[in-house]
């Protein structure tokens, strides 16, 4: 008996749906990443693309590519953004996915890579607003500008898109970016490039400040159910997953459930109230492969213990859980293992 992450598709589709009613008339692009934050990539883009989703966020090549292959031919654009070496990029071009380029030397690794392929690469542009996470930096954007310029006009790369991170620390500094970023697309725009699409906020930013959202915006976790940490709920949108354990063990004081660290369990969890036949009961201690919950009534071999979940749980969220160990719920959730099945309910 292992644990299981219990995934609902229909609140998935639900969470999607309440997060493009939220964002129009921005178009969604849905974040993958992390295995699409632990609850399986196959699945989650098969769901995805039934909902007719035309944007997805890989992060990096490997999903990208992981992505596309898992289409197999239906419409949807991928879009992956970590700096990669050559031969990924050569394969990402293969399969026609959109690059996110964050350094002049990024940009010049995929105007070779296109030139070798004899084919035109879609890159958006990112400018650096502040952050300074991997973005071309204001005082050499106008280089970068010049040299995309030049490859398009020769047909090797298309400018379809500028974008960038947000600091998310105060919405004076986020207005400062949106400043920053803007300025940096009327310099491509003069240059004679039109991009296809802007994109500046992931999912807190796209929920919560309007104003800054471009013609595409960044969601992954929300979408998956998961809010921020220490945020407030997000109206309409409710996790799409939740954690049990089966009892393997009964003892004198407690049960021994099967799920520990070896799991992906943290530990530091120790002391949580977690769901029973019984009611609340107090997860006691995080051992490698199985834990110990205070005993309940009649309790029996087999029972499911919820960690989070329906019920009388005592945590109804990922990020409720990961505020007690002062961690984002993402974690919670792509740290548990291939040893705890992923099961997809509708």
């Amino acid at each position: 008996m292992r644990p299981t992450l219990h995934i609902s598709h229909a609140q998935f589709l639900h969470n999607i749906d309440v997060v493009r009613s939220r964002i129009a008339p921005s178009a969604l692009m849905l974040v993958m990443k992390d295995d699409a934050y632990g609850h399986g990539i196959d699945w989650a883009v098969d769901a995805a693309a039934s909902a007719d989703v035309r944007w997805y966020g890989s992060y990096d090549v490997r999903t990208g590519l992981r992505i596309r292959t898992r289409l197999a031919g239906r419409a949807g654009r991928v879009f992956a953004w970590a700096t990669s070496v050559a031969g990924e990029v050569e394969a990402a071009l293969r399969a026609e996915i959109d690059l996110g380029v964050g350094t002049l030397e990024y940009l010049r690794l995929v105007i070779e890579a296109a030139e070798r392929l004899g084919i035109c690469a879609r890159v958006h542009l990112k400018i650096d607003t502040g952050l300074h996470r991997n973005g071309i930096r204001s005082e050499d954007w106008p280089e970068a500008v010049a040299l995309a310029r030049t490859a398009e006009i020769a047909g090797r790369v298309a400018v379809v898109g500028v974008w960038s991170h947000l600091a998310e620390a105060s919405d004076a500094e986020d207005d400062d970016a949106q400043s920053v970023f803007l300025d940096a697309v009327d310099v491509l725009r003069a240059s004679g490039s039109n991009p296809e699409v802007l994109h500046l906020t992931a999912s807190a930013a796209s929920w919560w400040r309007p104003a800054l959202r471009g013609s595409l915006s960044r969601v992954g976790a929300f979408c998956f159910g998961i809010r921020s940490a220490d945020g407030p709920d997000l109206d309409g949108i409710r996790p799409i997953s939740a954690l049990s354990a089966p009892v393997l063990e009964i003892r004198d004081d407690h049960a021994l459930v099967g799920i520990g660290a070896f799991h992906g369990l943290p530990s530091t969890l120790a002391g949580i109230t977690v769901g029973t036949a019984g009611g609340a009961r107090e997860l006691r201690r995080v051992d490698e492969t199985t834990s110990q919950v205070a005993l309940w009534p009649g309790a029996a071999l087999g029972d499911d213990v919820w960690i989070l979940g329906p019920g009388d749980s005592g945590e109804s969220s990922a990020t409720t859980l990961a505020e007690r160990i002062d961690t984002v719920g993402e974690e919670i959730i792509t740290r548990l293992t291939p040893g705890v099945r992923r099961v997809i309910e509708d």
